[in-house]
């Protein structure tokens, strides 16, 4: 599909950004990326929570071929083909794959503030056989450069 195309059918979503990627374009809704048009069709941004809508429809994650093996992305999930001549029932599914869109973000942002957490355990490490300064010569040492 070509932007005009897909401006088309999301008209009843609202406004979409268009970035070319791969061999077609990310789609965008307020600052979420939620969808991709490919070659072969439109793929949208799914979760535990709109999987089963996709699943009924007899939908099937977006895959790829590599040089050695079929790549399946769970999170990615094929349009039923009835939604590209139903831009009212489309955007309601483009509203859901928005909310995983954001569900997802806000996962991922939850482990990144997990994971920086310092703690005891993170604090660096002396080098093995690296000698300890007793306390008399770094008590030296501060007034050495007090001194200076």
């Amino acid at each position: 599909m070509d932007r005009d195309d897909l401006i088309d059918l999301f008209s009843e979503f609202g406004p979409i950004v268009l970035r070319r990627m791969f061999s077609g374009f990310g789609i965008t809704a307020d600052g979420v990326n939620f969808a991709m048009s490919l070659r072969d069709g439109i793929i949208f941004r799914v979760d535990e929570q709109t999987i089963p809508r996709f699943e009924a429809e007899g939908a099937k994650p977006f895959e790829y071929q590599t040089s050695k093996k079929t790549v399946v992305v769970k999170s990615y999930w094929r349009l039923p083909e009835r939604l590209y001549d139903d831009p009212e029932k489309l955007a309601i599914w483009a509203r859901e794959a928005v909310g995983a869109a954001r569900r997802a973000a806000a996962k991922k942002s939850a482990v990144k503030k997990r994971g920086t957490r310092k703690t005891a355990k993170s604090a660096p490490r002396k080098k093995a056989g690296a000698k300890k300064s007793s306390p008399n010569k770094t008590v030296a040492k501060k007034r050495k450069r007090q001194a200076t």
